[in-house]
């Protein structure tokens, strides 16, 4: 029999999938960054893969804050590869639907969280917004989101 090629480290883990994420092409010059669509609720299973394409220095200390509305549930510490993300609550006058990054490379990154159970269609329009050309801006979400504002319509997750 021949013998196994993958390395003992590699024959147990599990390859987090892509973030659905859109940037801004001038990170850090507007009031939001960019849009995230997670596709659950569980920001233990999401904010992983989030952090990882934003920061990928493994060690690097990576501070998260999120809004209460959003994830009434989130835990103090996130466990992720090679990191543990400290998770904050917003406070008063904290952005709604917005997760903010304090990366120790990457620098400060707010993000605008479109819900998961968002349409497909909802959820493109908001992270197709999220380029160089047309800033996004809280106030340019009502006119992308049907219901007036990135939130309550059931669909398709991706």
């Amino acid at each position: 029999m021949g013998r196994s090629t993958t390395p003992a480290f590699d024959a147990h883990t599990y390859g987090m999938p892509m973030p659905r994420l859109s940037l801004t092409g001038g990170v850090g010059s507007g009031p939001l960054d960019g849009a995230w669509w997670p596709r659950c609720g569980v920001l233990e299973l999401e904010l992983p893969s989030l952090v990882s394409e934003l920061e990928p220095v493994p060690d690097a200390q990576v501070r998260v804050t999120v809004d209460p509305a959003d994830w009434p549930d989130a835990p103090r510490t996130v466990m992720a590869p090679g990191r543990v993300i400290a998770v904050e609550p917003a406070g008063p006058g904290g952005g709604a639907h917005v997760i903010t990054l304090d990366c120790g490379t990457a620098g400060r990154l707010a993000l605008l969280v479109v819900p998961p159970e968002e349409s497909a269609g909802t959820a493109a329009r908001l992270l197709a917004a999220a380029d160089a050309e047309h800033p996004l801006t809280a106030g340019r979400i009502p006119a992308l989101a049907p219901t007036g504002c990135p939130r309550g319509r059931a669909g398709e997750t991706g």
